[in-house]
């Protein structure tokens, strides 16, 4: 459903944007004002540029193809492009990689389509680049390791829970709804201290709606996927700033700890200016945090699933390392961090799935000034994107790059800047550490409880923007005997 509402507005847009006459030729010079020659390629329709062909060879589900046909059409390095209503360039391969990521704030700057600050209204008015900033100042304090061993016991604890609840006893499960679930339940108990499966469930639906507009064609009319998603994030903002309010109170009479989640921390800590956030930002910024802290690791969990059911050889290594560690274990006895160290093979698993299936499939910058890159110019303001299928899919940095091989992960793993599922530099994933943790739990509970095969055993998948099965992947369980 998604892929046609995604379809239908882009027809949408083309029908209004050819109704207004903005549709018009633009002529593009294939020199900048340095002399130098501009990256080599394609702007494509005017106004929606590439964009339609930019996101339909993903929900075909080979996002790699709009990459591959134009670095082999016009320049393995860097490419020109258009999308999103902007000249863009496309930076491919490692050396790209390290480009952008180690120009942060020097050449390139985060760049985010203006249609998020709809999605993310500040009450301060300031950008959602600033936010951002500010957020990721805030972030290490909680995902740094010494904050993350204390969280592994509650990652099992509420593991423990999902499973019991919505895998065990059944014969047949679709998996995606329920990593979904899975990932979204964690994060509100580790941000904001919600535990009750009842209370979840009130953001769910809503944020899922959220998440689907949150790469929608920015149409804001009535019944548009980027409608749905600004009246799903206000009542969601709505049902947070609940929480902060309850939060403050209990705060003041001491029922609340100071330090036992992020939302308290946002609420005690002021800014450089001794200013305390107010309640609309907070929950601006808990709503971009439970976007990051679950969609990207519910994906990563499916997939664990669908390769594991596919590949019977990887399944029976994941299922003796853990049971090493389910053995070692006292009965009633939660995983520690010491445990999760001990899941080297388990993790050299999930990273050749988000290798295969990267969560984040790239993301934008912009560049601040003009500057020469592999001798093309890149002009101030252009936006930049790079891939993570620029590398993870390139038989020069991954031999048989289609082959399933855990191994190559082993050691001291893919050379930098190839390996990029968590992205580069120092806008790499804060949260990185705290996937690994909640993926590395969550492969424990599922190989000791169950085999799975699947029930469409040739599931087509759907890249929008994530990699997602195309049915939710069901498959049929096989408990383990006690």
């Amino acid at each position: 459903m998604e892929l046609l509402s995604s379809y239908a507005s882009f027809l949408f847009l083309l029908f209004v944007l050819l109704s207004v006459g903005l549709l018009y030729k633009k002529k593009s010079s294939s020199s900048s004002k340095t002399g130098s020659p501009i990256p080599p390629g394609k702007t494509g329709w005017p106004v929606l540029g590439e964009s339609l062909e930019f996101l339909s060879t993903g929900w075909k589900g080979h996002p790699e193809k709009f990459i591959f046909d134009r670095m082999a059409k016009y320049s393995s390095s860097v490419f020109r492009t258009s999308l999103l209503g902007e000249p863009a360039a496309v930076f491919c391969g490692a050396a790209g990689n390290k480009f952008l990521f180690s120009n942060e704030n020097k050449l390139v700057q985060a760049w985010w389509p203006s249609s998020v600050d709809k999605l993310f209204p500040s009450s301060n008015q300031t950008s959602s680049k600033e936010e951002a900033i500010k957020m990721r100042k805030m972030l290490p304090h909680f995902f740094k390791p010494e904050a993350l061993k204390q969280y592994v016991g509650i990652i099992d604890h509420i593991t423990q829970r999902h499973f019991s609840s919505s895998w065990d006893g059944n014969k047949e499960v679709t998996v995606f709804p329920l990593t979904k679930r899975f990932t979204f339940w964690l994060a509100c108990r580790l941000f904001m201290s919600v535990e009750d499966p009842n209370h979840v469930a009130q953001f769910a639906d809503p944020f899922d709606v959220l998440a689907s507009g949150l790469i929608s064609i920015p149409i804001d009319l009535p019944g548009t996927p980027f409608r749905r998603a600004i009246n799903a994030s206000n009542h969601i903002r709505k049902e947070l700033t609940k929480i902060i309010k309850q939060r403050k109170i209990d705060l003041g009479e001491g029922k609340a700890n100071p330090t036992q989640d992020i939302l308290s921390h946002m609420l005690l800590t002021s800014d450089e200016d001794g200013k305390f956030m107010n309640e609309l930002d907070i929950a601006d910024k808990i709503l971009g945090l439970l976007i990051g802290g679950h969609d990207t690791a519910s994906s990563a969990c499916a997939f664990i699933v669908k390769y594991l059911a596919e590949l019977p050889h990887i399944y029976d290594g994941v299922y003796n390392e853990q049971m090493e560690i389910a053995k070692s274990k006292a009965p009633g006895e939660l995983l520690n961090w010491d445990d999760l160290q001990k899941m080297k093979y388990s993790w050299n698993v999930a990273c050749e799935v988000m290798r295969l299936a990267p969560p984040l499939q790239g993301a934008f910058r912009e560049a601040t000034s003009d500057f020469i890159y592999n001798g093309f110019a890149i002009p101030k303001g252009w936006k930049l994107y790079w891939s993570a299928n620029s590398t993870h899919k390139n038989a020069e940095f991954f031999p048989e790059p289609q082959k399933f091989d855990p191994s190559r992960f082993e050691g001291s793993g893919p050379a930098p800047y190839t390996f990029v599922p968590f992205g580069g530099g120092p806008r790499m994933c804060p949260g990185k550490e705290y996937a690994r943790l909640e993926i590395l739990v969550f492969m424990h509970h599922l190989v000791k409880r169950f085999k799975w095969e699947k029930i469409i055993p040739d599931e087509k998948v759907v890249v929008n923007p994530m990699p997602i099965p195309a049915k939710g992947l069901p498959v049929r369980l096989f408990p383990h005997k006690a």
